[in-house]
Order: structure tokens, then sequence, then C-alpha cells
């Protein structure tokens, strides 16, 4: 019993220690058994919940370390993981700069430089026209247009509202309602009517025109001169009659007001033109006799008068029936600069004829385009319209009779074909150089006639052929001109000569000398034969070959026989007898001449006037010679020209520059410009046909090198032509690449193409060009056979070639020896090579095999590290179970406590008692025996008591 005691009262002290810690210090620093039984502080309590982690974490890492390894890497890997989390800096936006104005202060403009476009509206509705310009202020464009814009405004700002509104601030109400797709736009309002946008070009002249036929959509026709300028002009033009006698605004002129600004609306290009008509007398010429009535003009096809019985007179109507009626006689052609289809789908219709003009907006006359267009109709008029001949008067200025009423009326029948008259007709040829007859004189008058006489050109009343007849007399000129007799003088000679064609017809060619300035079509460095020779027939032993651009052709005779007054009527309705009619269209050179160059026209030019024939489908364009004048005449001849079965007209070359390849090369590269002087005026020429993406054509580039060292370079040329940027006639085009041909000398003619099946070798190519380079494969001359000088100095010429070929033959081998060497070498080095090669094929084994290991490894290692994971996860879990027991014990410890400290205060109560009465009970008589005193309803004694307290506290000090 003593020993349980005193294991019982070490048991109480140890509890009273921990009791101390508990409550830190005793409960507030009274004494254990103070009965006080008020609450720790807090921090109390988390020092005390930290010292109680500790001890727990201590027996955790000296049972299982490794948890507590694992525990300690994961914290630190969640702390850095907030660290970088947390520090994530946040993306700074920097505000817009707010917008400065984009025109000054002093410009006519209105800037709403920040995009107040509710400003804009209220300030349009007190003008009667306002154009309204929205730009970007970073847009290259819109800092171009401005220049423009502000020119354009000076001129018109006392009677347009001009304002400018920055619709890319992203703040103002312009960005936040309108949506562009690009910049500038142009808008114009015509009072409540709008907005009628603006794509022509930014150009000043043509935004003012723009306005100006906004604010005056309708021009006023007072006369009959005016009348006729109106119907004469190109574009299609829209009449309107309306009384103003009756009232200040006659019924339907408003709606034909709107009808006008509904065309601009349309059609920014304004290619139809509203005149209006108040004159009854001038209105029946036209054929309106009621007031409200509309007249549609077209040149060649019935004009219309609007039928307001089937379709209601509104605007949309009027604008819709002009537009789907309309006829063009000529077509502004302006492209926008970007990618577009205008050309393409143009130049599909079929050949078109393209006129560069310097074109003035605002100038009252055009006096080229009124040539022109009196172009165009005499070409279109097929029908030998008296209206048309009117106008066609009325472009020419000259006075013709009355103007008749031009009521609409059936299409006139084709007149009969005319009967060929007995009477010469005749025509200018201008000859080429290689012409026998050109040695005496140059020009030549040919004529067609029924009579075997000849017929000299005479300068009263000689018409004109046409250009059928002519054909066939330049074939017959051309076949018979070795009948042709030289006879040496300087005036006019004529003779006759059979046709090629029809043994009944008889042609005949009048020619003189003339000053080849006064032609245009002859070089000025060529000289004039003034003094009488004779022409000799010989073959000349030299290569040379006359340039190109010497096929005869056609010209205006007014120009080389200023005598001759000849009044061209085959030129008359010409579109209706030729299947290849042109499409006239025309085109600012002061905008699009780069378009010019391209075709063909002089960068450098003081005048910007280029006329050019297209022909997609023929893969061909001509130009008008630079050096006319574009004016009526020429454009006549050139569109006849081309009109004719035959056509004269040489298709223009287009080529590289040859100044970019040097000369020095062993391999001579050719250009269009310097073909005739490479190809066909030098030597023996090898010529190799290329194209940058011909994949098989570089491959070829040493053989040809290696040709060109063998040759000797005084007799033979080996050239090249790249023919995806060289044009060349089609005589000298090829159908595929590689091509080579051989053109050997005094044979141009004769040019042979290389075998196809034949591989491009070097022996091959010798013994190719040895073959036909042999005098003994050209014909002999019969009448000349070749002396005996001239055979051993062609003998000597060929045994100097065989040395010279032999000490060539002798430098390949020698070098074909040093690349066998070169070779031996190169197989030694392959062969180290594969040994390496090899070698690290091993080596990458094993690392691969390493890897696999590394990855099988590493596949382990993170399957380990997930269990640990796991089990760490569960000690965790297991920890924090611990932690809430420990909690609930605590909380039951504390009530024990202070349930044994009540308990200890009634035994020390008793014990008192107990002491006080054992010496009255000595006293007594008969004494009792020794032992513990009973409490009163207690079957247990103190001792037994005092035993089961420490006993619960060396339990509580277990559980602790």
């Amino acid at each position: 019993m003593s020993e349980c005691g005193g294991r019982g009262g070490g048991n109480s002290s140890s509890s009273s220690d921990d009791a101390e810690d508990e409550g830190g210090g005793g409960g507030g620093g009274g004494p254990a058994g103070s009965g006080s039984s008020s609450p720790a502080p807090a921090g109390a309590s988390s020092a005390g919940r930290l010292r109680r982690g500790l001890r727990g974490a201590s027996l955790m890492a000296r049972r299982r370390p490794e948890l507590l390894c694992g525990a300690v890497a994961l914290g630190c890997a969640l702390l850095v993981a907030l660290k970088f989390t947390c520090s994530r800096a946040k993306d700074v936006i920097i505000p817009a700069k707010p917008p400065v104005s984009f025109f000054s202060s002093r410009s006519p403009v209105l800037d709403l430089f920040q995009g107040q476009l509710d400003y804009a509206e209220y300030v349009r509705r007190d003008s009667e026209v306002a154009l309204l310009f929205f730009y970007a202020p970073w847009c290259g464009q819109s800092i171009a247009a401005r220049s423009e814009i502000e020119q354009a405004a000076s001129q018109l700002s006392d009677q347009v509202l001009f304002v400018a509104i920055n619709c890319w601030w992203n703040q103002g109400k312009c960005r936040k309602q309108k949506h562009f797709f690009y910049f500038p736009v142009i808008y114009l309002y015509h009072r409540s009517f709008g907005p009628i946008e603006y794509k022509g070009p930014m150009s000043a002249v043509y935004i003012e025109k723009f306005v100006r036929r906004v604010m005056k959509p309708l021009l006023y026709i007072p006369s009959q001169s005016e009348l006729l300028d109106f119907l004469s002009n190109y574009e299609p033009g829209v009449l309107g009659y309306f009384e103003f006698s009756g009232s200040p605004q006659p019924p339907g002129y408003l709606t034909f007001f709107t009808s006008a600004l509904h065309s601009l609306k349309k059609d920014y290009l304004g290619t139809i033109r509203f005149g209006v008509i108040t004159n009854k007398h001038l209105a029946k010429l036209v054929s309106l006799v009621q007031s409200g009535s509309v007249y549609l003009h077209r040149h060649f096809n019935t004009s219309l008068v609007f039928p307001r019985e089937v379709v209601s007179y509104t605007a949309e109507n009027i604008h819709k029936w002009a537009l789907e009626n309309r006829e063009a006689l000529l077509r502004w052609l302006r492209p926008h600069g970007g990618k577009s289809l205008l050309l393409n789908n143009e130049l599909k219709k079929g050949p078109a004829l393209l006129v560069f003009v310097p074109f003035n907006p605002l100038a009252e006359s055009h006096p080229l385009i009124d040539e022109i267009t009196e172009v165009a109709l005499e070409y279109s008029n097929c029908h030998g319209d008296q209206v048309v001949e009117r106008l066609l008067q009325h472009l020419r200025r000259v006075d013709g009779p009355v103007f008749r009423p031009l009521a609409p009326e059936p299409p006139a029948q084709l007149p009969e074909p005319p009967l060929i008259t007995a009477s010469p007709c005749c025509n200018t040829v201008v000859l080429p150089h290689w012409h026998s007859v050109s040695r005496t004189h140059n020009v030549c008058e040919l004529c067609v006639n029924q009579t075997t006489g000849g017929v000299r050109p005479s300068s009263v009343g000689m018409p004109q052929c046409s250009f059928f007849e002519m054909a066939a007399a330049l074939d017959s000129f051309y076949l018979k001109e070795q009948t042709f007799y030289h006879v040496a003088s300087g005036s006019i000679e004529c003779s006759n000569f059979l046709s090629s064609y029809s043994p009944f017809s008889y042609y005949t060619a009048c020619c003189r000398t003339i000053n080849r300035a006064v032609t245009g079509f002859i070089d000025a460095g060529h000289s004039v034969f003034e003094t009488p020779t004779i022409a000799l027939s010989s073959l000349e032993k030299k290569c040379e070959a006359d340039p190109p651009g010497s096929v005869p052709h056609i010209e205006e005779n007014r120009y080389l026989f200023p005598e001759v007054d000849v009044s061209s009527t085959d030129f008359t309705g010409l579109s209706c007898r030729t299947n290849k009619t042109l499409n006239i269209y025309l085109l600012d050179s002061n905008l699009f001449w780069l378009y010019a160059e391209r075709l063909g026209a002089p960068s450098a030019t003081r005048v910007k006037e280029f006329a050019a024939i297209v022909d997609v489908k023929e893969e061909s364009h001509y130009i008008l010679d630079p050096k006319q004048a574009l004016r009526k005449l020429t454009l006549e001849s050139f569109i006849q020209n081309f009109s004719v079965l035959y056509s004269p007209l040489k298709r223009h070359l287009i080529g590289s520059d040859s100044a970019q390849f040097p000369s020095q090369h062993l391999i001579t590269e050719v250009t269009t410009d310097t073909f005739w002087e490479v190809v066909l005026q030098k030597q023996d020429v090898l010529l190799l046909y290329y194209a940058p993406w011909c994949g098989f054509c570089p491959s070829l580039n040493h053989v040809f090198i290696q040709l060109a060292r063998l040759l000797p370079t005084d007799t033979f040329t080996v050239a090249r032509i790249d023919v995806s940027q060289n044009d060349l006639p089609w005589e000298f085009m090829v159908d595929r690449l590689p091509t080579v041909l051989f053109f050997p000398c005094n044979r141009k003619d004769r040019s042979v193409k290389y075998t196809e099946d034949l591989p491009i070798t070097l022996p091959n190519l010798l013994r190719f060009i040895l073959h036909h380079s042999d005098p003994a494969s050209a014909p002999q001359n019969l009448a000349n056979p070749p002396t005996k000088e001239c055979l051993q100095s062609e003998a000597v010429f060929q045994q100097g070639h065989i040395s010279h070929l032999e000490r060539e033959i002798r430098k390949l081998r020698a070098e074909i020896s040093t690349l066998q060497r070169a070779q031996v070498q190169v197989e030694a080095q392959l062969s180290s090579a594969r040994r390496d090669e090899h070698r690290l094929l091993r080596q990458k084994q094993t690392l691969e095999k390493q890897h696999s290991l590394l990855q099988r490894h590493s596949e382990q290692l993170q399957a380990l590290y997930e269990q640990k994971t796991l089990e760490l996860q569960e000690v965790a879990r297991k920890l924090q179970e611990l932690a809430d027991a420990s909690e609930n014990l605590l909380t039951e410890n504390t009530w024990l406590k202070i349930l044994v400290a009540t308990m200890e205060r009634k035994l020390e109560g008793k014990d008192g008692a107990t002491a006080l009465s054992a010496p009255r009970e000595a006293t007594s008589d008969h004494p009792e025996p020794p032992g513990p005193p009973r409490l009163p309803g207690s079957s247990l004694p103190p001792s037994n008591s005092s035993s089961t307290l420490a006993s619960e506290r060396s339990n509580e000090n277990r559980t602790d």
C-alpha cells in the first residue's frame, strides 16, 4: 500500500508540474491547490499548443524520420509556389494620348479631332451642301489626302461646309457609331439627301469636280448649240423637259432632281449626265412635248423616252431606267491602286484601245477628248446615221444643216455593199530597209486598178482603197519585187505588176524618195538617197540582219503627200466590218502613267499622251509610235492597221534592261533589245532558252561554260535568254524549256533546234555545232563556185580549229586526271566518314539504352514519390486526429484537476476533524484500535481515497 501511495505521491507532483505548465504558472499566479478556476489566457493556450505540437513532432521524428523529411520538403514547395504566385506583377496599360488637331487652325476645314459626330450632324443641317471627311491620324492615305481636301475647300468654302472627323479616337462618338473598313472616307450631303460617298481619286481637282456635280446635279440647256454640246458628249445624257412659266416648281422636277443625285450616289464617276430643258421649241428637237418628260439619248441605238404609263415616276426608277439602257461610247478606267479585277474584267471583253491623255476635270473644254470622241463615233457609225453625222459636224466645228428632231425610230436597214469601181484607189506604203526598191526610193504610192496602163498618183480626187484590197496588193507587191526595174532617177517612177490572186487585176506602184524626217517612221540616222544609183542583187558574206520593225505598213498619205487631199470614208463604221472590234477606254495620264510605262510608253516625256491596243486573247499588245502626236488621224491609222486581216502592226516586245548584264562573261546574256544585234547580226550563235522557274536549266550551266571556253570567241558566241522576262517575235519563241537553237552565220534563216531526245552534254553539243556549222551542209551557189584559194584558206582555218580543239582536249584530260585524284581523296574521306558514322551509331544505341534505363528509374522514383506523398498525407491526417484528441483530453484534464483539488480540500477537512477527536478518545476508558476514520455515508477509508486520487493522477500523466 505504501508503495502505491509513494507512486501516487510522485504522480501527484508530476501532475502538479503539468498543471503549472498548462495553466501558465498555477492558474493566474496562485498555487495549484488554491482552488482558482479562472480560464487560461489565449496567448498561454497557444504557447501550450505549440509546445505540445513540438513534442508530438519530436516523438514522430524519432519513430518515422522519413515522414518528417517528406513533410519538410512539401512545406518548402508550398512556400516557393506561394512566393511566385503572390509576387506576379499586374499588367500596366498606358492610356492613349489625347488626339490633336489634324488640320491647321487657318484651314477652311472644320476639324473635329475628338470624333464629335453629333456636332458634325448638327452643323451639317444648316448647310445646303456639306462634305464630311472621316480620317484616321495614323493613316498614310488620310495624311496624303489632307492637302487635297484643303485645296478643294479653299475654292468652295464659301458654298460648301467642309468638316473633318477623327474616326479613330476610341472615346469619340464617331468611333463608337461608325465602323469603317478603310480610311479616308468622304461623304457628301445635299440638304437632307445623303450620304453620297466619293470613291474617286484623292486629287483636289477630282474632288472639287464631284462636289460641284453634287451642288448642281442638273445642267441647264438654254440653246441649240448647248444641246448639241450635251448630245455629242461621250458620256450618256438624260434630258428632262419642264415648263416653269406656270409654277415656280413644276410637277416632277424635284423627282428628276433627286434622280440625278441618286445617279451620283450609285456611280461615283458620274458617267450619266442630267440636263434640263425649259424651252418647248428646243424640247421638240428631242421629241419631248409634255412637261415632265424624260429623254435618254443614245448615239447608235434608238433613243428612249421614260415610259411613265408603265413605270411609276420616281427618282429610283428614273435612275435605274437610265442606268440599264445607257450606251457607253467611251469609258474611263480609274484603278484605285489596290487589288482589283477592274482591268481584268474589261480586257476579257475583247481587244481594247487604251488611250492615256492628261485630263483636267475642271477645264471647260477638252479638244483632245473631242477628237477621240469623233474617232469613236466614226468607228461605230455602221449605218451612216444622219444624227451622228450632225454631231460629228458639230465636233469638227463645221456649220451643218438645221438640227432635225431626234424622234425614236426603228434602226435603218443595212446598206448594200458598194460595187467595185473601175477607177484606181491608192494608198501610201513606207518601205523597209530590206526591200530592194528602198535602195533608190523609200516611199511608194500603191494603186489598185483594172487596166494594164500605169496610173500616176493625182493630186485631185484620188480615192483610197479598202484595207482588204490593199492587203492583197501588198502581198503581190512583195512577191513581185524582182520585176520592178530600178531606174536611176530622182523623180516619181511607176511600174505595173500582175496580181497574185487574180489574173485580171493589175497593181501600180509609183515610188519616190522624200525626206525621212517628214515621215516620222524612219530613223534620222539613215542617209537619204538623192543621187541616181543602180540596185545590184548580191549575197554579201557578212553575218548581218535587218533590225526589227522593218515590216512594210500603210500610213496616212496626208503626212507623206500633202498635195493629195483625200477624205477618208473607209474608217466610218469599221467596227462592223471586222471581227476585231475594239473597246475604247480613257485613262488620266496624270494619275496612271505608270500603266502606260509598263505597256511601252517612254518614262521621260514632255507630253504624257500614249495609245496602246491590248489583245488578251492573242497575248499581244501594240503601241502607237511615241514619235507621232496623239490626234484623230494617227488614231484612225492605228485602228485601221490593227483591223486589217493581215495586220502590219508588230507586237510590242517587253524585255529586261540590257545594261544590267556585263559583256565580259563567257556566256552572253541576250535581252529583247539585244536579240537582233547578238543573235542575228554576229557569227555562229548557240542560244539557250531558260527561265528561273525551270529546275533543270541551272544544271546545264557548267556544260555551256565549258563549251564557251572551248570555242573561239571571235567566230562563235554562246548566249542564253530568259524568256520569262524577255519577249521575242513568235517565230523565235519555243514551247518547252530548256531549248537550244543554233543560228549559223550567213544562214540565220536556217536555224536548227537541238534534238530533244539527245542528252545535253559537251560532246553532243560539239558534234551538233560542227555538223551544222560545216559549209558543206549549206546550199551551194552554182553561179559562184568556191575558188581554190578560198578552199585552201578554209582548210587552213579548219586545221587551226582542229589544233585548237586538240589543245583544249589535252587540257580537259589533265583536268580529268586531277578530278580522278580528287575523287580518290574524296572516297577516302567518305570511308572515314562512314566509319565515324558507324561509331556514332553505336554510341547512339548505347545512349538510347541508358536513356531507357534512366527513364524506367525515373518512373520508379515517380511511383515512390507518389507513394510517399500518400503516406505523408495519411500521417498528416492521423496527426490531426491526435491533435483533436489532445484538445478533448486537455479539457477533461482541467475538469479532473478541479475535481481532485475539491476532494483534497474535503480530505484535509476530514483529517483535521479526526485529529481533534483523537485526544478525546485517548482519555477515554475504552480506547479503540487505531485505524483510519470513516466518513459518514462512506464505505471507503480516507487512505483508499488518497490512493484512488494518486492512481487517477498517474493515469493523467500517462495520457499527457
